[in-house]
């Protein structure tokens, strides 16, 4: 009796055995496939990007130069968004960041999280797009705030780098980030970047409400934060025309970092 109890217990310890090795090569099958899968994903969307961009790009010290001046230039657009929309046609604008690794297309779908975990060509890609929510915002960036989404990536991808204006020197070395349109090239000038808690801006604020816009612009234009806070002196308006990029913070899930810039030039392209 103490035999056969004792061989059973052997055989079912080398049967949890093989079972956990079965069970340990899935979840590495799994893990190489997934990273894999991104790997392939990473760099179908840094070909796309690539392809998609002029090889004459609009030159940005001319377009600094012409902010504020009565010249009206028209510049190349650095992005051929005929093949752009082609591909897919929410993709509808470009946010470029310079001295970041933000360089993307932005969409806008009905569905607002559509682009959450999707790519620019709409199959599954976990970094996503960068986009726009069709419920708050149009797409000619005239609204008040044009809130753009973007996910906090461990490799440095999508909005991670924004993450590098919580570095002052950093802040006061960049002032400008640009939207690119079909027809259009818009500088806004970076005003403030900082944490805040994960209320829906735009969900929580009715900017159409001239008071709590103009509440609001006092709030961003001085704001406050427990953590990284930046922000240069700028004067704000009713007509101010803002854009905000939201990312996730490092070590807080129930923050956001925003880079925030208000419209300061626009330029038509050809």
């Amino acid at each position: 009796m103490g035999n056969n109890s004792k061989n059973a217990k052997k055989q079912a310890n080398k049967t949890n055995a093989r079972v956990s090795v079965v069970v340990a090569c899935i979840l590495i099958a799994c893990c190489v496939g997934f990273f894999g899968y991104n790997g392939i994903k990473n760099k179908q969307t840094e070909d796309f990007i690539d392809s998609v961009k002029n090889t004459s790009m609009a030159p940005l010290n001319d377009i600094n130069s012409s902010v504020n001046s009565d010249i009206n230039v028209t510049f190349q657009n650095p992005i051929n968004f005929e093949d752009l929309q082609e591909k897919n046609s929410d993709l509808y604008s470009w946010i470029y960041v310079p001295n970041t690794s933000v360089d993307y297309p932005v969409a806008q779908s009905a569905d607002d999280g559509f682009y959450l975990h999707r790519g620019t060509d709409k199959s599954y890609y976990f970094a996503g797009t960068i986009y726009t929510e069709s419920t708050y915002n149009n797409t000619d960036y005239n609204d008040r705030n044009t809130v753009l989404y973007g996910h906090n990536m461990l490799d440095g991808s999508m909005f991670a780098t924004l993450h590098k204006f919580e570095d002052e020197e950093f802040f006061n070395d960049n002032e400008y980030f640009y939207i690119y349109t079909p027809n259009r090239i818009l500088t806004y000038r970076i005003f403030a970047a900082y944490e805040v808690d994960d209320r829906h801006i735009l969900k929580t604020h009715d900017f159409s409400d001239d008071n709590v816009w103009s509440e609001y612009l006092n709030e961003i234009s001085n704001p406050q934060s427990d953590y990284t806070c930046n922000s240069r002196d700028i004067e704000l308006s009713l007509d101010s025309k803002i854009v905000t990029l939201s990312t996730c913070t490092n070590f807080r899930a129930n923050d956001r970092y925003i880079v925030q810039g208000v419209l300061i030039d626009e330029q038509t392209t050809v």
